[in-house]
């Protein structure tokens, strides 16, 4: 009898530890401020021929605002700031690439189902502007057009207020690289798209907004 009554106590634990973290973990804020860092990849057809950076590149760091109005969906701000320089095939240069988005922010956690408590999906897409600036006397060949980004979060709450995550996004550049003659003159142009991805933490902002 002791022996039974050993399991369904250690049963009764689990199933209460597992719905009593389901109940803590809901969102609880309107608003969260992101910070995440991590490394990007600027397509080759963003720069003059001849010319390309490295395949992976280092630093990237996104800062961002969000605001949710329900449970699944909501709108960020976000700035971002990449660095990437030139492949050891490639002509020398440095650039620096920063952007700045509106974005729609759409939680589908509830709808799949099946995740565990502590995980949730964000979809994010949105407009933006972005600026490419090459470092050193290439400076004249800076640039600045308009971009479109989509990404998509995994989040993993540490508790109520905190959560880590990381973010996979395309940043599509919506121009066309200006003409130089000769190539050489345009050493640094860029005005491409870029690949992120970013491991960061989020942080609410705010109280319970939405708990049941």
């Amino acid at each position: 009898m002791k022996q039974y009554l050993k399991h369904y106590l250690l049963l009764f634990t689990v199933v209460f530890l597992v719905f009593n973290s389901h109940a803590q973990l809901k969102d609880t804020g309107k608003w969260k401020a992101l910070f995440a860092v991590g490394l990007n990849y600027p397509t080759t057809d963003g720069f003059v021929d001849g010319s390309f950076a490295q395949s992976v590149n280092f630093p990237t760091v996104n800062i961002g605002i969000q605001h949710m109005f329900k449970l699944e969906y909501g709108v960020k701000l976000d700035f971002g700031f990449n660095r990437f320089k030139n492949d050891e095939n490639s002509e020398e240069f440095k650039v620096n690439y920063s952007r700045i988005n509106a974005q729609f922010v759409y939680d589908p956690t509830r709808q799949l189902g099946f995740l565990p408590p502590r995980l949730r999906t964000i979809l994010h897409a949105g407009p933006g502007f972005s600026f490419s600036k090459p470092l050193g006397n290439l400076g004249d060949n800076k640039q600045s057009y308009l971009n479109l980004l989509g990404g998509l979060e995994i989040h993993y709450a540490i508790n109520e207020k905190v959560s880590v995550y990381t973010d996979i996004a395309y940043i599509y550049g919506l121009t066309s690289l200006d003409d130089y003659d000769p190539v050489l003159s345009g050493l640094g142009a860029f005005n491409g798209s870029v690949f992120n991805l970013t491991f960061g933490i989020a942080v609410s902002l705010s109280g319970c907004q939405f708990c049941d």
